[in-house]
């Protein structure tokens, strides 16, 4: 009769919601589970965590489950509800909770930085690193970090490097760039999908509609193939670091620096942004133009010219409302 009564009891406890001692003002128990930790140590953690029952009776449960040696270290979050059940199938899936980072289009490297260092739970291993050792980390010795990571909403576990979720962005921009290469058209003046990259980065900045990416990737594209300076604003602010200051002004074009294309021509000598797909894509497939000029019209959309003389009425037009 104790044996039956037993077995009744420990059917009843497997499918009844764990009690929770939750903290105050939290939803969820937060549980880490080390690498290496048995059966028993992970009941224990448990247990530890803020899991009120015995933990004698977790391990046990992991035991008999057959499942005590399939328990997978890493980040969890236990939830009110969850039963034994549904703590095994948690530890032996690895449903591990996970946090989300955005790295946004057009961001340069050093707000991608900022974003990881803010990013929650994720161990800041970057922090105080030179460009130059950074990439050194990732296995990119000697490559200049601008626009080498593609940017997309990547998932973590908590407590995991920011250094894992960088390799992980930038061989997804290895393998985009590898693939909008493979696409370029056969007439294209880039020369190395480093190069694409570069007028990707510049295309991403000057998009301000979606629409007109791959015209403007168009006009660009139609001056380099004519040894005309590309001459864009965005460049230029990229050159100048921290001294800009949300003003262009003239003296500021004139200003040479190895980004200035107004005063250099050709393509500057590193990406200046992160350029998503759709500008990968415009750099080497660019949309068939005449126009070698445009100009912002206000609502986000460009004006584009085959000529100075339309350009110049454009920006009369749009710029100068005359």
């Amino acid at each position: 009769m104790a044996g039956l009564l037993a077995f009744a009891y420990a059917g009843w406890w497997l499918h009844e919601p764990l009690p929770l001692r939750l903290p105050p003002g939290a939803r969820v128990l937060d549980l880490e589970i080390e690498p290496g930790t048995p059966a028993q140590g992970v009941a224990e953690a448990v247990v530890a965590s803020g899991v009120d029952a015995p933990s004698v009776l977790l391990y046990a449960w992991f035991r008999l489950s057959g499942q005590a040696r399939q328990l997978k270290a890493g980040s969890y979050e236990v939830t009110p509800g969850t039963t034994p059940r549904k703590l095994l199938s948690m530890l032996v899936r690895g449903e591990e909770s996970l946090k989300s980072i955005t790295l946004v289009e057009g961001w340069n490297i050093r707000q991608v930085l900022a974003a990881l260092q803010k990013a929650e739970a994720l161990k800041p291993d970057t922090l105080g690193l030179s460009h130059e050792a950074l990439m050194t980390q990732l296995g990119k010795p000697g490559v200049h970090p601008e626009g080498r990571f593609f940017p997309d909403t990547y998932t973590y576990s908590k407590g995991a490097s920011d250094l894992a979720v960088l390799k992980r962005a930038a061989r997804a921009m290895d393998k985009r760039l590898e693939a909008a290469w493979a696409q370029r058209s056969p007439d294209t003046p880039l020369k190395t999908p480093d190069e694409a990259l570069v007028l990707a980065s510049i295309v991403e900045k000057e998009t301000g509609k979606p629409g007109d990416r791959a015209e403007i990737g168009g006009v660009f594209t139609n001056r380099l193939r004519i040894g005309m300076l590309l001459q864009t604003d965005p460049t230029v602010i990229y050159g100048m670091g921290e001294k800009f200051d949300g003003n262009l002004r003239r003296r500021d074009l004139l200003q040479d620096t190895p980004y200035n294309t107004y005063t250099r021509a050709g393509l500057p000598p590193t990406p200046i942004a992160m350029p998503g797909k759709a500008a990968l894509l415009a750099a080497v497939k660019p949309a068939p133009t005449k126009a070698i000029y445009f100009v912002a019209r206000g609502d986000g959309a460009s004006q584009f010219s085959e000529t100075l003389d339309e350009h110049n009425r454009a920006v009369n037009k749009y710029q100068r409302n005359k």
